[in-house]
């Protein structure tokens, strides 16, 4: 446990959810309205990302064998996309963000989250760790939220999300139609599914994939995570 004062350790963990892109909408506005009169609220934040800058200084990306690849395209969008011209898996090396969430999570007070209430982040990445989308649920609320970090859609295109569960055929969360950041509404039974589940963006046409069915090269692909 911190020896900090409960209000300097909530700004702390605040700063912390800010730099890596897990507030709501609402909470990040908030949290931006604060930081233009607060200059310590504003260290917090710089602190933060410097820290999480160093971390992703000493990570070098991993590209994996091109076996587990196509085993994963085949398993997630069907055996048929393999030979699809334009349908490339863009990979890349651990995200910091993704690892950052993690490790100080793991020891930070979240609240009411627990078995009954449980929250999940999940960091998205493609393109060598040039595309990033960060996620996180929050179950009290039953909202996802996505922020994207980095990366370029192609034109005329929207970043579609994907929930791939077990063996299950992938599911669409949502269309996000621009940059920035995005919340979707989970119902009960799609909640349920995240544990261990795995999420994926595709580029698709405006309005999404027609009939429910990924078209589009993969973005970004992360595991899903309890914190």
């Amino acid at each position: 446990m911190s020896d900090l004062p409960q209000e300097e350790e909530d700004d702390r963990v605040l700063a912390a959810e800010y730099a890596l892109g897990l507030l709501s909408s609402e909470a990040a506005a908030a949290f931006e309205a604060r930081l233009q009169g607060e200059p310590g609220l504003r260290a917090l934040y710089a602190s933060w990302v410097e820290d999480f800058a160093q971390l992703s200084d000493e990570l070098e990306p991993v590209a994996p064998p091109a076996r587990v690849e196509t085993a994963l395209r085949a398993e997630l969008f069907g055996a048929e996309r393999r030979t699809r011209p334009g349908l490339r898996w863009l990979w890349g090396g651990v995200a910091v963000a993704g690892l950052a969430a993690l490790v100080y999570f793991a020891g930070a007070d979240r609240g009411p989250q627990g078995p009954g209430n449980p929250a999940y982040v999940a960091e998205m990445v493609g393109g060598e760790g040039a595309f990033v989308v960060t996620a996180s649920y929050d179950a009290g609320r039953g909202a996802l939220t996505l922020d994207h970090r980095s990366g370029e859609v192609p034109e005329g295109r929207v970043m579609e999300l994907w929930l791939i569960e077990g063996e299950n055929a992938p599911v669409s969360l949502g269309v996000m139609d621009g940059g920035g950041r995005a919340e979707f509404t989970l119902a009960g039974e799609l909640a349920e599914k995240l544990r261990g589940a795995t999420f994926a963006i595709t580029d698709e046409p405006p309005g999404g994939a027609p009939g429910g069915v990924a078209t589009g090269s993969v973005l970004a692909i992360g595991q899903v995570s309890e914190v």
